[in-house]
């Protein structure tokens, strides 16, 4: 581009905003200073350990890609689909989120609701014109209202830059249920029961951090007319005096009374009953300590994935398909899938020695495994063709040159 172009074509953002042409105090439209399209969790599950089991999960699903692909005839995965569903699932489901955050809203919802709808908010044409309609933006609601062929969602509205509820038919919205309900939502579920032992635990630690004394003063003397009441009374409000103007909280009594603390930590079963209550539900979801700190082997990782993790991807990705795609995306070949890497708890020393099996035995190219090592391909074409580079190739034997005409050779060629 010519200098007196790139000048006359310049942009900055400081500049811009002293730009008379354009008004931002009034044209923006409505505004919050707060994020209002994540998850909003319910006040009970904000305040307990139950969210950081939310995220912990829900960032493993989020980094797992969900596509839009093509399959051949014996359902063999062929190449990704050049879709706009594809874009909303690899680039930008919305105006407000990337993929990855999009999956964990998903997740999130799913965890706190029981239920999470992802709804195509824009699409090419309406979907009670056509039963296949093209996908341009994506969001995750909550189901509010359940009716026989409809749901009434709570969803973002970006124009408004408020949630608004909608109703939608069923077919139109991929609803994805919570495969782990029985342990997380049901109402006497194992999770469940922790959030309430939780919040009995919360309220003695308040009580017992209250700043309350709990004292009780014995007088010398029997408290039963309204005198000795009044007396009584006089008496404790002196010691509540004697406290409250102290700097340390001395106070002083007469020698015939004895005051006796009753502040002592109550005896409770409470904190046992957390604990146990925290263990079985991490083995009901299939997770350990060792996964929350990460410190988790191998082996430990892998029964993770398969408990936890897959389920609630083949949950989001059976939902998708069966909305977005129907049936006849289905016969066309098209599926919606998601792909883990394979080498991601792959230490460094055994990867190797992977590599050499794989390319070895002609499963995978060379290419294809700098790929997974994040490597850029290279030029060489052996590279990208199945072969075990150990093995001596077979050299490719050249055509026969043409005999040249002499005349011995056509006296040959006569006398065939």
């Amino acid at each position: 581009m010519p200098i007196r172009n790139r000048i006359r074509q310049a942009w900055n953002a400081f500049r811009s905003q002293e730009d008379n042409r354009l008004d931002y105090s009034y044209n923006l439209g409505p505004s919050t200073s707060t994020n209002p399209v994540p998850t909003r969790f319910r006040y009970y599950n904000e305040k307990t350990i139950i969210t950081s089991i939310y995220t912990r999960i829900s960032i493993d699903v989020a980094a797992i890609i969900i596509r839009h692909i093509r399959l051949d005839d014996q359902d063999r995965y062929v190449e990704n689909m050049e879709s706009t569903l594809n874009s909303c699932l690899l680039l930008e489901p919305n105006l407000d989120q990337g993929p990855r955050d999009f999956r964990q809203d998903i997740v999130m919802t799913l965890f706190d609701k029981g239920v999470a709808a992802i709804v195509p908010v824009d699409t090419a044409v309406s979907p009670d014109d056509s039963p296949r309609f093209e996908i341009l933006s994506l969001r995750v609601g909550d189901v509010t209202q359940w009716y026989p062929r409809h749901v009434k969602i709570d969803l973002y509205n970006e124009a408004k830059a408020m949630r608004e509820e909608i109703t939608l038919e069923k077919r139109v919205v991929a609803i994805v249920p919570n495969p782990l309900y029985s342990v997380m939502n049901a109402p006497n579920s194992t999770l469940q029961r922790l959030i309430r032992k939780l919040q009995l635990l919360d309220v003695v630690d308040e009580q017992s951090s209250s700043g309350k004394l709990d004292l009780i003063i014995q007088l010398p003397y029997v408290i039963k007319s309204e005198a000795r009441r009044a007396q009584a009374e006089q008496r404790r409000k002196d010691i509540e005096f004697q406290l409250k103007g102290s700097q340390y909280g001395i106070a002083y009594t007469d020698g015939t009374e004895r005051v006796t603390q009753l502040n002592r930590p109550a005896e409770n079963n409470l904190l046992k009953q957390v604990e146990v209550l925290t263990d079985l539900l991490y083995s009901q979801l299939g997770i350990t300590k060792e996964v929350m700190d990460g410190t988790a082997d191998e082996a430990t990782m892998l029964n993770y994935y398969n408990r936890t993790i897959e389920p609630i991807l083949d949950s989001i990705v059976e939902a998708m398909q069966r909305s977005f795609l129907g049936l006849l995306g289905t016969r066309n070949k098209e599926r919606i899938r998601y792909f883990r890497d394979p080498f991601k708890l792959v230490p460094v020393a055994n990867l190797a020695e992977i590599a050499d099996k794989f390319t070895r035995n002609e499963i995978i190219t060379a290419n294809e495994m700098r790929g997974f090592m994040g490597l850029p391909p290279s030029k060489d074409p052996k590279a990208d063709k199945l072969v075990n580079s150990n093995m001596p190739q077979p050299v490719e034997e050249s055509a026969p040159e043409p005999a040249e005409d002499t005349p011995s050779n056509i006296r040959k060629e006569e006398s065939k």
